[in-house]
């Protein structure tokens, strides 16, 4: 059996991987951390995820014990990263990322902890959206040249960063197969006289409205015709069974970062 901890266990995507792992066959919830200050401290795990009482206490990340942990699932805040990624260090575990919203200094330090540990690093853990990822390079690759590239996107209305982390991947999975920069041709956002559109920037449109669990679409417009590639979800178990996928797999794996492309044998 899998033995799997959680860090940010009182978040959204906390509890429900709480449910996740209650609902797994090869895995189980060994532990579940929480930040010092969270109101949710010495909780029961099940009552936390709304699922019954489980007989398992939610703890302070400060004094997490990781000797009986295999792998660590994190779905903090950027901000907690790096204060994560020194103790899986320290104790030698590898460990599951799906926080988003990481700047460029953070991402630096994701990178130099994957030297110390295994890391699976992905912005979303739908098996759907990295067949899609996967998809977006295809098209990509046949109407890139030629068609309009424009990602839609939404979410409820708490969440707080901006197109959000699976757009972005989409983004760069696109601009990638067609030998673009995204941080050069991205446009986030039009209003005004803005011109004719340049065929070669890869547009962004954000949502954000009720309890829209998460929408993305990859537009490819051409003219005459277009392709949608659509992913909707409509259930965060979703991706909190594939965080569990990716945990399983990332155990006994050699240093290095790896996405869920590499999880399900797309890369």
């Amino acid at each position: 059996m899998n033995k799997i901890a959680i860090f940010g266990a009182n978040g959204r995507m906390g509890r429900v991987l709480i449910d996740a792992l209650d609902q797994a066959q090869n895995a189980t919830l060994c532990a579940a951390y929480v930040r010092a200050s969270s109101s949710m401290m010495g909780v029961d795990v099940g009552e936390l995820a709304g699922i019954g009482q489980r007989g398992m206490a939610v703890i302070d990340a400060n004094k997490a014990d990781l000797s009986c942990v295999d792998v660590i699932i994190d779905f903090t805040l950027p901000d907690a990263l790096e204060v994560n990624l020194a103790l899986c260090i320290e104790h030698k575990k590898p460990v599951v990322i799906g926080t988003t919203g990481l700047n460029k200094s953070q991402k630096e330090v994701l990178h130099r902890a994957s030297q110390h540990i295994p890391i699976v690093f992905a912005a979303n853990y739908s098996v759907g959206v990295n067949l899609l990822l996967n998809l977006a390079r295809q098209t990509a690759r046949v109407m890139g040249d030629t068609a309009d590239i424009e990602i839609i996107e939404g979410h409820h209305r708490f969440k707080k960063d901006a197109p959000s982390g699976t757009a972005v991947a989409i983004g760069e999975a696109i601009a990638d197969e067609l030998g673009r920069d995204l941080a050069s041709c991205a446009v986030y956002g039009r209003e005004g006289d803005t011109g004719e559109r340049d065929q070669k920037t890869i547009g962004f449109a954000t949502i954000r409205a009720g309890d829209i669990v998460g929408e993305h679409t990859a537009l490819f417009a051409d003219i005459g015709e277009r392709i949608e590639l659509t992913h909707k979800a409509s259930s965060r178990l979703t991706f909190a069974n594939g965080a569990v996928k990716a945990a399983i797999w990332l155990k006994n794996k050699p240093i290095g970062l790896y996405d869920m492309q590499d999880v399900l044998g797309l890369a």
